[in-house]
């Protein structure tokens, strides 16, 4: 099976950049506003649908 290495890297990119922005503003007590968590959380879910379907064939 051939995996599309730009949708894991792409999808890697987006799963790393969100949960920085989430997680990592936790510990220095900076608020993030609401639509950037927002998004930051549509980030989440595009980057593990990216990783997800990169292989050929049926997705899990």
């Amino acid at each position: 099976m051939a995996t599309d290495n730009r949708k894991v890297i792409l999808g890697a990119l987006l799963l790393f950049v969100s949960t920085a922005l989430i997680l990592g503003t936790g510990p220095i007590d900076v608020a993030i506003p609401a639509v950037a968590a927002g998004v930051a959380s549509l980030g989440l879910a595009a980057g593990a649908l990216l990783v997800g379907t990169s292989e050929d064939g049926r997705p899990v």
